[in-house]
């Protein structure tokens, strides 16, 4: 195992943080952990050399927190650091606050957090936090010794991730990041910034929630040319960890399997160590993968409110990324959503005002047929 100094903190963590949110579930259900064979992965991965574990309040119908806390006893907790999350969401004052995170403590059986992250912020979600007293909570209870480092995870634009940065002393930062995402969310600009305020980076997401695991016909031609042969995980972990910004790259595991194969991928991987050709072939992979997209929405929802309640900038969005990754949409959350919320295509009546307001003049009434039709095709 590969291990990085976390920027200013100055401490070491494996370049692997094992997160647990994708544990299976057990045969009475999938929102019930197996916990007998979570808890065995989690010390799976320890004994392997992980030294960094994920976690929220929210994860897994709220049990991950619970699972993990029994993962940790037998002398496990000592040879870890925990990051788990509070919700903005589920606080509103101080007092709900220190009720919730005394209740993560209990939950995880420890006296201490060592990464304790605002969940999911971008510039509304910080000033919710803001105004309910957050940043002196945090404050107050590293002094206490509650929790040992001050964060936040972000979903948001580069702007939303630049005005949060610099408006509060962080001391870790959890950003969504890929060899596909380099211009969404925080991006590669949010993380060099991160890197030049020395703000260790955590990454989630590096698969893109398992869809860079297995890559489309055309891409994996190109792995395929490649003189040396890496699966598409290990390309995209190699890609992660090439970045001398992050610090450590989450990835969630079901099997032992997938736990040894990170423990594989994750003992050859640093900083600088990915060559010309390689990030040429990573450059041309992704082109590979937007030479899938159905149709060039932006997502600037200048199409938007659609008289007829239909979510273009959403559907149009569902239809690439099944497109780009060939994944099937029956299991596609997003998709899902707005069928149950009544905002798909078939409620369009060709009315016309989103085309006069689009900016890329795409025509969207086509679109959203085509869309839809290969969408809920049974």
């Amino acid at each position: 195992m590969k291990y990085r100094t976390m920027g200013k903190l100055g401490i070491q963590s494996s370049a692997f943080g094992l997160g647990c949110m994708r544990f299976n579930g057990a045969a009475s259900g999938d929102s019930v952990i197996d916990e007998e064979k979570a808890i065995s992965l989690i010390r799976r991965a320890i004994d392997g050399g992980v030294t960094y574990l994920d976690t929220a309040y929210v994860y897994l119908d709220k049990t991950s927190e619970i699972v993990l806390g029994k993962a940790l006893q037998d002398g496990y907790r000592e040879r870890v650091t925990i990051a788990t999350k509070m919700p903005g969401g589920a606080v509103h004052d101080r007092a709900s606050m220190e009720a919730l995170l005394d209740e993560e403590l209990r939950k995880l059986q420890t006296d201490h957090i060592d990464f304790y992250l605002m969940h999911g912020i971008d510039r509304k979600g910080w000033e919710h936090f803001k105004a309910i007293g957050a940043p002196a909570f945090f404050d107050d209870m590293k002094k206490a010794g509650k929790i040992r480092y001050k964060c936040f995870s972000f979903h948001g634009s580069y702007e939303d991730f630049a005005y949060i940065l610099g408006d509060c002393d962080w001391d870790m930062v959890q950003i969504q990041y890929n060899f596909m995402d380099v211009n969404n969310q925080a991006g590669r600009k949010g993380l060099e910034l991160a890197g030049r305020m020395d703000i260790p980076v955590v990454i989630m997401e590096g698969l893109l929630g398992g869809r860079l695991s297995k890559a489309p016909s055309n891409v994996q031609a190109l792995y395929d040319a490649f003189p040396v042969q890496r699966t598409p995980v290990e390309w995209a972990f190699r890609w992660l960890c090439n970045h001398p910004e992050v610090s450590v790259v989450l990835s969630g595991c079901n099997e032992a399997e997938q736990i040894d194969d990170n423990l594989r991928i994750f003992d050859t991987v640093e900083a600088g160590i990915m060559s010309p050709e390689e990030l040429q072939l990573m450059d041309n992979v992704r082109a590979a993968y937007l030479s899938r997209t159905k149709i060039g929405c932006t997502g600037c929802r200048y199409c938007m409110p659609c008289p007829n309640g239909v979510n273009i900038p959403g559907i149009f969005s569902v239809w690439n990324n099944v497109s780009l990754y060939d994944t099937n949409p029956r299991w596609d959350w997003d998709l899902r959503q707005i069928r149950e919320k009544g905002n798909g295509a078939d409620q369009c009546v060709g009315c016309g005002a989103c085309e006069a307001a689009c900016p890329q003049h795409l025509g969207i009434i086509e679109g959203l047929q085509r869309a839809w039709t290969e969408l809920t095709a049974e």
